[in-house]
């Protein structure tokens, strides 16, 4: 169902795309401004059945012992879709700005959880070794700031890469890389940049192997590596090892810089189902309508690997107190066992093995990063699982 009709803002473009109110619009819209590549599902869709919970009337508490409806909640917080699976089965589906259920929306960040996925795969394989350096896979970065860093080190945020994560910074280095992977116009227009030009230009400013540190160029090179270790495309790889496999109702889609370069940190598109879909797969352990897609052994890594310590002493340690990050998907550190992907601009895919519910979330927020916000959708998930068990 649709809260209300499309409502695309004249004037959309990549110099403004990722800022309100153009991005209730460009978020599902993506590739009609920048460069992508298609992520093709298969001939079957794993079929979701329907078995309908009324939530209209759910209340939740903060965890600064606020109260809020979901009603409230959903509107002052820019949802474009929510997606609620309880025992495998749709329970809850809603859109708002226009958005449809066939329609792909950017995953934003959640897009590492994903590329983690790519990553277990191959490592499962044997064509991907976690241990292994980053300079074993991509010549090209040594002398740079991640000579000495694994595999490891980019998958659970580790490195020492210098790299400041201002979204609203106007210079710096997060210009250089938002032009480097498309999402910018080139400040001097006859400038050509790319991906695979500019990671390796990164600094380290400490060890690898040291606290928590958000770096998205972690995972950019880690999509890179993907590539080097599959032998194929991003997009070609996820093709093949996730979304065909997984049941994939739509084809998704990620976006590449100049030279094809898939932006694997940020630029996935996806239906909400799909993405519900794939949070079904992780809560039964990799398996999706009995199909093995993702080795179990990496689901359960993924939802109680980490260090504690590590996350602890790292800079997002207020959302999940108490939880960790492995694998690019961040730990609850609860008793659900609860663990989740989340980007900027409100979207998250939220998995709960201890209640059997899965949450997909897309939304434009007219902020890249709401604190408030973020611990408000990370503290409603909770308790909607537990509401739902």
């Amino acid at each position: 169902m649709s809260d209300s009709q499309s409502n695309n803002p004249r004037g959309a473009t990549l110099a403004n795309w990722r800022t309100a109110p153009y991005n209730t619009w460009s978020f599902r819209h993506v590739r009609d401004l920048l460069p992508s590549a298609a992520i093709r599902r298969g001939t079957n869709f794993r079929a979701l059945p329907r078995s309908t919970r009324a939530l209209h009337n759910f209340r939740f508490e903060d965890r600064d012992g606020g109260t809020h409806t979901l009603e409230q909640h959903l509107a002052q917080t820019h949802t474009d879709a929510l997606v609620i699976l309880h025992r495998g089965a749709v329970v809850h589906e809603r859109y708002w700005n226009g958005m449809r259920g066939d329609e792909q929306h950017i995953l934003m960040s959640v897009s590492k959880s994903m590329t983690a996925l790519l990553a277990g795969v191959l490592i499962g394989e044997g064509k991907l070794d976690p241990d292994g350096l980053v300079t074993d896979y991509i010549p090209a970065a040594k002398g740079g700031g991640f000579e000495g860093a694994t595999v490891r080190h980019l998958l659970d945020m580790r490195t020492g890469i210098e790299f400041d994560e201002d979204y609203l910074a106007t210079g710096g280095a997060i210009i250089q890389y938002r032009e480097a992977m498309g999402w910018n116009p080139p400040l001097n227009p006859g400038d050509k940049s790319d991906l695979r030009s500019f990671l390796p230009t990164l600094p380290a400013s400490r060890a690898h192997g040291g606290h928590f540190q958000y770096v998205s160029p972690n995972s950019d090179m880690l999509t890179w590596i993907t590539e080097e270790a599959g032998g194929r495309s991003y997009a070609e790889l996820f093709s093949e090892k996730i979304w065909r496999p997984m049941g994939a109702e739509f084809d998704a889609y990620v976006t590449v810089d100049r030279l094809g370069g898939a932006r694997g940190a940020g630029g996935i598109c996806m239906s909400a189902r799909d993405m519900a879909r794939v949070g079904q797969m992780m809560l039964e352990g990799g398996i999706s309508d009995g199909t093995s897609v993702i080795p179990s052994e990496w689901v359960t890594d993924t939802a109680t690997g980490g260090d504690r310590e590590a996350w602890a002493n790292g800079n997002f340690a207020y959302f999940f107190p108490g939880g960790a990050y492995r694998n690019k998907w961040y730990q609850y550190g609860n008793d659900l066992g609860a663990y989740c992907g989340l980007g900027i601009h409100g979207q998250f895919v939220y998995v709960a093995p201890g209640a059997d519910v899965v949450i997909a979330r897309f939304g434009s927020h007219p902020q890249p990063l709401d604190d408030r916000s973020e611990c408000l959708w990370v503290d409603a998930m909770d308790a909607i699982a537990r509401a739902l068990a």
